[in-house]
């Protein structure tokens, strides 16, 4: 569990093993919409495991919540696995671009903040300057932070959403095993 970006609410990060197929992100917002749960963060991508997608969810609320939502969760037809992905033993990241205002700062000074944190300037006009950063979601709003406080106007935040990874070997996902758990869903003509 960790505290929200603002501060007040503690999260929760759930990584989801779900059918890839059209419908299921709808289905899934849906039960988070009807049971009244915060989504703080949410990122979708294909996982290692053909027709099978990977989402992370961070979710707004205590380890009761969290307990309710991975239920819930796992309720669902296309859902075939949920872990409450522990905050001591993961790898967090977050990717984010941010616009800035460029004109009179020079531009070794703005690159010198890029560089603390990692960062790198990745377009430049002669009006805005695109910031690339990825970390932790601390480490993106620190450098906001810090390219406001250099008196940069930040135009823009584009951030991709939170992705998480125990440590370690992961033995428990293999292709094999997880083919085995899915279940066998068959569809008959006229079946509702």
């Amino acid at each position: 569990m960790v505290t929200s970006q603002n501060g007040t609410k503690p999260e929760h990060t759930l990584t989801a093993l779900v059918e890839d197929k059209p419908g299921v992100l709808n289905r899934i917002t849906s039960m988070f919409r009807r049971r009244g749960y915060n989504i703080a963060s949410l990122a979708v991508g294909p996982s290692e495991i053909p027709d099978l997608s990977r989402m992370t969810f961070v979710v707004e609320g205590d380890t009761r919540t969290t307990e309710q939502v991975s239920k819930n969760l796992n309720k669902l037809i296309d859902v075939i696995k949920v872990v409450d992905v522990d905050d001591n033993n993961s790898v967090w990241r977050e990717l984010a671009l941010v616009r800035v205002k460029w004109n009179t700062q020079p531009l070794s000074e703005i690159k010198a903040i890029v560089d603390i944190f990692g960062a790198k300037i990745v377009d430049t006009t002669s009006e805005s300057l695109i910031i690339e950063v990825t970390g932790k979601s601390n480490k993106v709003n620190d450098l906001v932070d810090n390219l406001t406080g250099f008196g940069l106007q930040v135009q823009e935040v584009m951030r991709t959403g939170v992705v998480a990874m125990s440590r370690g070997s992961n033995e428990g996902d293999s292709q094999r095993r997880v083919r085995a758990e899915r279940p066998a869903v068959k569809w008959e003509s006229g079946s509702v």
